[in-house]
């Protein structure tokens, strides 16, 4: 709460000053507290006083700041909040802050601020700090670790994203029966979890994943049984999940131990944890019958990730009693059988991977996901073996799914033209249907789609960082021409048109494509020349022509220049240093050692004549590099 004093301590006053004098820029609240310099600095904007004119806190989050802290803060004796997130502060945080001996939130989390964490003054007896978020910034070193025996009221860390080293501290419970939530994500961590952590009564969320954390999950951990939150992912920990310590966590909400080398199967009495909301045991080396969990008693459950393990047995039919769940990724087991028409009842689902499993029938798996109208991601493409693949057209009914992003159908024996409907998917940004026998030609209205901006949702898969914006038709049986539409998608990152039997020229709208870093056209019978305009394609890492009957002068002296000769292979037409072929004459005769000097000779030839006729540097470099390594 805000008072309205009748002046503000001059003392106080300077203190502010001083910091502003350390901050950019000249506008916003900085030009504020200078405008108002001569009047009650309890009146500037982001600070409020007591009733006595004490400065109590001090909020200036998400104002553009840049400059350093000034240690002057650190004598506002009165000050109890101190909220410097969200800008561009740089230095180090000065120690007379952590020293405070009135502060008791701290949040300069989200700012440039690095060096190591001070600890505080030796005649500090005791702190009053509460809550500290120091979060995505530079931080180096070992965290403190003896300055939390002196915080007897402390509730809340948050040092993730930084870069500290060394092991975890453990004395947070030691003075404080409070302390409630650590977070050290996204560090440099080492060593073991410390097993003091158990006796801290208190603690709800626990987070360290992206560490460099070893050895078992120790047993004292579970003693906390206060915990909703256990994440530790990406790290090296290993050993078994034990059944009776996890039925002592049984408020927890979300169980993440991803990324790491835990063996041994997923404990009965996780079914038992009513208010489980995510559970993600990924990446690990797990087993054991996936249909012998029980997940009848989690009605809260949103996502289940189980993605990389050894789990064997089918999909629990106990799992479609989970009607909130919005996330369910199991690909990469050893799972087999059908998918149950009870995956109906997931009325939420929106995102399904099922892939490199043994499941059977995938026709059926289509007609019973018809009922899931809310998937945003279905990943089942290679999913199904070769004797079970779906065959026919491309159905239909997929097209009511106005929210589908993703289409994997690759690997199967689709046949038929490619739907036009597919352009009313608005949402789509990856569409694979590579190896199909699918035929016909590339519709042109398919190439108004992958227009919008990626989907972002609640859970942490970033499924559209990970998956680049996609058209993939390789290794089919298309016929046609590439339409000129294509340089509509403008946002495009790979395309693959390659084993097919399209024909015509490149279109140079393809030079539109500014966002492209795959382009394969190879195995068609493409003809003309390679358009000279894709050397605008800056950002092209992969790029095939191969085999096809296209003719003239490779361009030189931008990006396809960069490219190997096995790029260009099986096209006899064509000429250039690419493929040691010059324009107007028969192919070059191979280089030996015995014509070693009537190659230097041509290479100092091609260099003056680049000098000469503006050929260019990188010309000469390619024809250095290609015969001399």
């Amino acid at each position: 709460m805000a008072f309205l004093a009748t002046s503000c301590n001059e003392q106080e006053k300077s203190c502010l000053l001083q910091f502003l004098a350390g901050i950019l820029p000249e506008d916003g609240i900085t030009m504020s507290w200078r405008d108002g310099s001569g009047t009650d600095c309890c009146k500037w904007e982001g600070i409020t006083c007591n009733e006595s004119g004490s400065i109590i806190e001090i909020s200036l989050a998400s104002r553009s700041l840049e400059g350093s802290i000034s240690p002057a803060l650190g004598k506002l004796t009165g000050l109890l909040c101190l909220n410097l997130s969200y800008n561009s502060l740089s230095g180090s945080l000065p120690s007379e802050l952590i020293s405070s001996g009135s502060i008791t939130v701290l949040d300069v989390s989200f700012n440039r601020l690095s060096g190591v964490l001070p600890e505080p003054h030796p005649s500090i007896l005791e702190q009053p700090l509460q809550a500290l978020n120091i979060s995505s910034n530079l931080f180096t070193g070992q965290f403190p670790s003896t300055m939390w025996e002196r915080t007897r009221n402390l509730v809340a860390i948050n040092a993730s994203n930084n870069s500290f080293n060394g092991l975890m501290p453990s004395s947070f419970c030691i003075s404080s029966s409070s302390f409630a939530v650590l977070d050290f994500s996204f560090n440099k961590f080492s060593g073991s979890i410390p097993a003091s952590l158990g006796e801290c009564s208190a603690l709800r969320v626990l987070k360290a994943g992206y560490n460099n954390l070893s050895g078992l999950l120790p047993d004292e951990l579970f003693n906390a049984t206060s915990l909703e939150y256990l994440s530790f992912p990406s790290n090296g920990l290993h050993g078994l999940l034990d059944d009776a310590h996890i039925m002592n966590i049984r408020k927890l909400v979300n169980l993440d131990l991803g990324g790491n080398t835990l063996n041994g199967k997923i404990p009965d009495s996780i079914g038992h944890l009513k208010r489980l909301e995510e559970l993600r045991l990924n990446n690990n080396n797990m087993s054991g019958e996936l249909q012998k969990i029980n997940f009848y008693n989690l009605p809260n459950l949103k996502a289940l990730d189980l993605l990389y393990n050894n789990f064997t047995g089918t999909v629990p039919e106990s799992i479609y009693s989970c009607v909130h769940l919005i996330a369910l990724r199991l690909s990469g087991n050893n799972l087999h059988g059908q998918v149950s028409p009870g995956i109906g009842n997931l009325k939420s689902l929106v995102f399904l991977s099922l892939g490199a499993n043994n499941f059977t029938n995938i026709t059926n798996t289509l007609q019973v996901l018809k009922n899931c109208r809310n998937l945003t991601f279905l990943l089942i493409g290679t999913n199904f073996r070769a004797d079970c693949s779906l065959s026919g057209e491309i159905p239909p009914w997929l097209s009511q799914l106005q929210n589908l992003e993703m289409l994997f159908l690759n690997r199967n024996r689709l046949n038929g033209p490619i739907p036009a409907w597919i352009k009313n998917l608005n949402s789509l940004f990856c569409l694979d249907i590579y190896s199909n026998n699918l035929g016909g030609e590339l519709p042109a209205a398919l190439m108004g789609v992958f227009e919008l901006p990626f989907y972002i949702g609640s859970f942490q898969y970033r499924i559209t960082s990970t998956f680049p914006k996609t058209l993939d038709f390789s290794d089919n049986n298309l016929t046609g021409v590439i339409p000129q539409e294509i340089g509509q998608l403008k946002s495009l990152e790979k395309l693959n048109f390659s084993f097919n039997s399209l024909s015509g020229e490149i279109p140079q709208q393809l030079s539109s494509l500014t966002n492209l870093q795959q382009l394969d056209l190879s195995s068609n019978h493409l003809t003309g020349a390679i358009p000279l305009a894709l050397n605008n394609l800056h950002f092209l890492s992969q790029f095939n022509v191969s085999h096809n009957d296209l003719e003239g002068t490779i361009p030189t002296g931008g990006q396809l220049s960069t490219f190997p000769s096995s790029s260009f292979d099986g096209n006899p037409k064509l000429c250039g240093i690419m493929v040691d072929k010059l324009c107007g004459s028969a192919e070059a005769p191979p280089v030996s050692v015995h014509s070693t000097a009537q190659t230097v000779k041509r290479v100092v030839f091609a260099i003056a004549f680049g000098v000469f006729f503006g050929v260019g540097v990188l010309y000469d470099q390619i024809v250095l590099s290609r015969y001399f390594g």
